[in-house]
């Protein structure tokens, strides 16, 4: 064999996986961009523009969109989280006990919890709850009842998060602080659970994300104008305008928390990837 036949030879083996992959990759990238190209040649640009993107009528939800149904949202979000979290540290406790009956109690408030609809605990809260126990009214108003809705369904989840958290603290940890003379509780909160937050603060604030949209099932709690949230708000004046610009500038304004926020939890991902290594 001569050496011209020796470099002609490596030809006849054909393509080599990466270049396969590449040439898969670059048909899907043109099928993808044919698809986005056909797309935007056939929809009708100005009647979406028309329902959709009406600059005079967007004005007009400025300042209240920002200063009544974003605050709104927030506090919703907050009281919510903040409820959740209290809760769901019980329930985690109550889930890593050796006592039986609060392990079993624990055990059926996440499945009942996580298994329902966040719209049926809403419903429940406000109708439920008031039926149950006639003449009670839950502190702080509606947004006590929303505190309460979000925070049973966040605490069903934030439980198991801060559960796993902290069986993820290796176990010497406690060994050691139990030599020292800490009791078992005293351990728990000095030690323990300071490590387990570093650890679960990803999943709980992507939990902020999930109950910032969720808080939108606050109208079913029936709300007056002054507690309406950004979806009451932009689906009331779409209603009122026959328009859906309002619920278009809504939902830009949930981006601009829930983009933030998903920023920030991929860069805590990160930072706590880096600090296991």
């Amino acid at each position: 064999m001569t050496e011209a036949d020796t470099r002609i030879q490596p030809l006849k083996k054909g393509l080599t996986r990466r270049q396969k992959r590449a040439i898969s990759r670059g048909i899907q990238y043109a099928l993808g961009l044919a698809a986005v190209v056909a797309l935007i040649a056939t929809a009708d640009w100005d009647r979406l523009q028309n329902q959709f993107a009406q600059a005079d009528l967007a004005k007009r939800l400025f300042p209240d969109i920002i200063t009544l149904a974003l605050k709104n949202t927030v506090l919703y979000t907050l009281s919510g989280f903040v409820f959740g979290l209290a809760l769901g540290m019980v329930i985690a406790l109550m889930r890593l006990s050796p006592v039986g009956p609060y392990r079993w109690l624990a055990g059926i408030y996440i499945e009942i919890f996580r298994g329902l609809p966040a719209l049926l605990i809403f419903i429940f809260v406000g109708v439920a709850v008031p039926l149950a126990f006639p003449g009670t009214e839950i502190p702080g108003g509606t947004y006590g009842k929303v505190a309460l809705a979000l925070g049973l369904v966040a605490a069903a989840y934030m439980a198991e998060t801060i559960r796993a958290g902290i069986q993820a603290v290796p176990k010497g940890q406690m060994e050691a602080a139990r030599s020292l003379g800490f009791s078992h509780a005293r351990a728990m909160v000095s030690i323990i659970i300071p490590q387990a937050f570093r650890i679960v603060i990803p999943p709980l604030t992507n939990e902020l994300v999930l109950l910032f949209k969720d808080s939108s099932l606050v109208l079913f709690l029936g709300v007056t104008l002054e507690e309406r949230e950004l979806a009451k708000f932009g689906r009331d004046l779409a209603s009122e305008t026959a328009n859906s610009t309002p619920i278009l500038v809504a939902g830009l304004c949930y981006l601009l928390v829930t983009i933030p926020l998903g920023f920030v939890v991929r860069r805590l991902e990160t930072k706590a990837g880096e600090a296991t290594k």
